[in-house]
């Protein structure tokens, strides 16, 4: 019998927890360990930023639905992995060994690295369902009275889509309520361009959501560090593309929120061999560690070079699908070791994305994710909208069953020529 842990109950490791069970032996055991009790559609959180979700809403009981497929559960959390001894140090105290670690954990949030960003300085955040919900009861607050906006994503953050998605978000929301007219918006971010996504791009990226920026009224700063926040004031360095300081910005606002640097989380954080100096989890071409051999990572958690040097400093987002093609990756490799064998798939890591405007959205295609791509296609439409609700719905529903990839899934992505693994 093999035990195989996993540190992680979102996008990657509860897919990860299914996966693995329907691919081990039956005597072969599995456990979750997470810091939280439910699990969280994080895609949704703009949705409940602005009251058009509820937390209830996108939530689920852990315990509940890994219950059901004979699959372990703590809400410990992990205070420390000890890979010499292949044992987690959970946050209760207990040590829980394994045969097979698979870390999914996400990203620390570095709100610290930037005097004032974050829910305890003076930026609303979207990353978790705490921040949302707490930044809702804010943006009801802003709507009384409303003022100037920025938002945006800091250096060194990952996923950008979240930033524009609730800028557009925030403005469809505004024009709603016919109170629009009264609230400057401008979008900051530390890539070199609009649409530049932390990926150089994808399809018509920048011409689209330049396009979709201008309609909407919205102003941006690319190339953009912020240095500190103040209340009220958010101060701005736009630099040149040769990463000299071009114009220092002292931005007004009454509501902004910023997405922070990712790094990992406190558990792995300076373990040598298994973190790059980030804090984020080295993996070779199977998503294994070269150093600890059974330990294989996921998501947001892993380490990905930049595809091409910015002005200022930009991480690689990890969407969904790609987490998702990691994970099977993973799966089907501990499998193969449990069988005698190496570990042989790779994930394609290619992305597939929805990002929701409120009242369109858009949609891009990347073969794989990391350019030199084989298919590289960015799409605007109301389709894209109707499109992420259907998703939220769809995975929310395949998360209480229990189930990762339903076969109708696997032959409508296959159909489509978007493969999760290559060999």
């Amino acid at each position: 019998m093999a035990h195989v842990v996993i540190m992680g109950a979102g996008i990657g490791g509860l897919p990860a927890a299914f996966e693995l069970r329907e691919a081990l032996r039956k005597e072969d055991r599995i456990t979750v360990v997470s810091n939280s009790k439910t699990f969280h559609f994080v895609p949704s959180n703009p949705w409940v930023a602005v009251n058009w979700r509820t937390r209830g809403d996108i939530e689920l009981d852990l315990a509940e639905i890994l219950g059901r497929r004979n699959i372990d559960f703590s809400a410990a959390g992990v205070k420390r992995v000890q890979p010499e001894q292949n044992r987690l140090e959970l946050g209760d105290g207990h040590l829980l060994e394994y045969d097979y670690l698979v870390i999914a954990t996400g990203p620390k949030l570095a709100f610290d690295e930037i005097e004032g960003l974050g829910p305890e300085g003076h930026t609303q955040s979207i990353c978790h369902v705490d921040h949302a919900a707490a930044a809702e009861k804010t943006w009801q607050e802003f709507v009384k009275a409303p003022g100037p906006i920025v938002v945006g994503a800091v250096q060194g953050a990952s996923c950008f889509g979240p930033a524009y998605e609730f800028a557009a978000i925030m403005d469809t929301d505004l024009r709603r309520r016919k109170i629009r007219d009264k609230v400057p918006m401008t979008f900051v971010t530390a890539e070199p361009y609009i649409g530049h996504l932390g990926l150089g791009g994808v399809g018509d990226s920048k011409g689209m959501l330049e396009s979709i920026f201008r309609e909407r009224h919205i102003r941006w700063i690319c190339n953009a560090k912020t240095t500190k926040v103040e209340a009220g004031k958010m101060h701005v360095t736009e630099h040149n593309d040769d990463g000299t300081p071009k114009k220092e910005h002292v931005l007004d606002f009454k509501y902004s929120m910023m997405l922070p640097a990712f790094k990992g989380v406190d558990a792995v954080f300076g373990i040598e061999g298994l973190t790059n100096p980030r804090g984020f989890i080295v993996v070779d071409q199977h998503q294994r560690n070269p150093k600890f051999k059974n330990i294989y990572s996921v998501g947001v958690c892993i380490a990905i070079a930049p595809p091409e040097p910015t002005p200022v400093p930009t991480g690689v987002p990890k969407t969904g699908y790609m987490i998702e093609s990691m994970v099977t990756a993973t799966v089907h490799n501990i499998r193969a070791e449990l069988d005698g064998k190496e570990p042989y798939e790779k994930a394609t890591w290619n992305a597939v994305c929805l990002a929701d405007f409120g009242d369109t959205g858009v949609a891009f295609v990347a073969l794989p994710q990391v350019p030199p791509r084989n298919v590289n296609w960015f799409s605007e439409g109301k389709w894209v909208h109707l499109a992420k609700i259907g998703f939220e719905k769809y995975f929310l529903r395949k998360m209480k069953k229990g189930t990762s990839e339903p076969i109708f899934e696997k032959l409508v992505m296959d159909a489509l020529g978007i493969m999760k693994v290559k060999r």
